[in-house]
C-alpha cells in the first residue's frame, strides 16, 4: 500500500479512537451538555470525512472497500457547512452504531497490508 493511502487511514483509525475516548462513559444527556465534547467529536468526524475524500482521489478501489464511505462524507460536509443544522442525537448515533464498523474495516485493511509488501509511492 502506498504510504499516501496508509497515512490517510490512519487518520481515520486516529480520529475515530479520538471520538470514542471522547465519549468512554457518558450518556447521550452529558454530550449534548458539553459543547467542548460535541466540538472535539464534530472536528474528528470532519477529519474521518476529509481523509476518505484523499481515499477516493488517490485509492478509489480502497474507499470502495469501506461501507457507507460516501454517506460518511456526506456527514462531515453537513458538519462542516451545515453546523446549524448538527443533531446531537445523529452525531451520538455515529458515535455508537457506525463508527466501530468503520474502525473495524479501517484496522482490517491496514493489517492485510502489513502481511503485504508496500507498493511504491
Amino acid at each position: 500500500m502506498r504510504r499516501r493511502v496508509a497515512g490517510l487511514l490512519y487518520d481515520i483509525l486516529l480520529a475515530g479512537e479520538r471520538i470514542q475516548q471522547f465519549v468512554a462513559g457518558a450518556s447521550l444527556e452529558t454530550y449534548t451538555a458539553s459543547p467542548l465534547v460535541r466540538s472535539a467529536v464534530e472536528r474528528q468526524f470532519e477529519i474521518i470525512g476529509e481523509a476518505l475524500v484523499g481515499l477516493r482521489r488517490h485509492a478509489p478501489e480502497i474507499f470502495a472497500q469501506i461501507p457507507e464511505a460516501r454517506r460518511i462524507v456526506g456527514f462531515r460536509n453537513v458538519l462542516a457547512h451545515g453546523y446549524d443544522v448538527v443533531d446531537d442525537t445523529v452525531v451520538w448515533q455515529a458515535v455508537h452504531e457506525h463508527l466501530p464498523q468503520l474502525l473495524d474495516v479501517v484496522r482490517s485493511l491496514l493489517e492485510n497490508d502489513a502481511t503485504t509488501a508496500d507498493s511504491p509511492e
